[in-house]
């Protein structure tokens, strides 16, 4: 039987994040979420709290947290530590997403995705590993997508964000797993949520509920990489055996 969490998520108000706030709740984790948009971070807490065990005393608490400002990193965490006690998990699932046309015809949108996906979640990041590290260890589970694998056409500057993250949550699994931080990088496909609306799905298409299933088993088991929906990681292995000559003639 899996030991209930403390579990802080920055992300948790929309798309896979709610989904997966969802499932912990409904098994009786303790949840804070973190996020920028106060209202709809009420809204979420309430609806969580709605979602407990039959029997069960929840109160989700909430702080304000925006990737795009480091400043505030810091605050939201004390909080979420005053909140909780000890923090058994940290998940990031918010960043930002463009098309490569919109990235290319604006400059300081580019900029903008590039520093929220990359830098400042790196920063995020850094700050969760330090504390969870000194309680003893913990989870961190962030997003980052199969856009980072290889680079492809279709996704040339959010790829790149998302391969600089995948590389430092890797990097991060190598150095402190022994010391009690277990890192789950989640490389989600194309999943039909917000960020995706107006896009044309692909196969192997996911939807929230089921992907967020496939997380949270990895959370519970430690699972380094996770793919979600799980055929993505056929497809990727494939796409990453691609001959550079190949993969400039192709629109994947």
């Amino acid at each position: 039987m899996v030991r209930r969490m403390n579990v802080v998520i920055l992300g948790g108000t929309k798309g896979m994040g709610r989904a997966l706030s969802r499932q912990l709740a409904e098994r009786g984790d303790q949840l804070f979420l973190l996020g920028r948009d106060t209202r709809e971070l009420e809204r979420s807490a309430r609806d969580l709290e709605a979602r407990a065990p039959t029997g069960a005393r929840m109160e989700v608490g909430t702080a304000t947290c925006d990737l795009e400002d480091p400043a505030c990193f810091d605050a939201a965490l004390d909080a979420a530590e005053k909140a909780l006690g000890k923090l058994d998990c940290v998940i990031v699932t918010a960043a930002l997403f463009a098309t490569q046309e919109q990235l290319e015809q604006d400059e300081a949108l580019m900029e903008r995705l590039v520093t929220v996906n990359f830098a400042n979640t790196v920063a995020f990041c850094e700050r969760a590993r330090k504390r969870l590290l000194a309680q003893g260890g913990g989870t961190l589970c962030v997003f980052s997508s199969v856009a980072g694998e290889r680079g492809r056409k279709p996704v040339v500057i959010y790829g790149a964000s998302k391969a600089g993250l995948s590389s430092y949550l890797e990097g991060l699994d190598h150095r402190y797993r022994a010391a009690g931080l277990k890192v789950v990088t989640v490389k989600p496909g194309f999943v039909n949520t917000g960020m995706t609306e107006g896009l044309k799905p692909p196969p192997f298409a996911g939807e929230p509920d089921a992907v967020a299933r496939t997380v949270l088993r990895a959370i519970d088991r430690g699972t380094p990489v996770v793919y979600a929906p799980a055929p993505w990681a056929l497809v990727m292995g494939v796409i990453r055996a691609l001959p550079r000559a190949v993969m400039r003639r192709v629109k994947f």
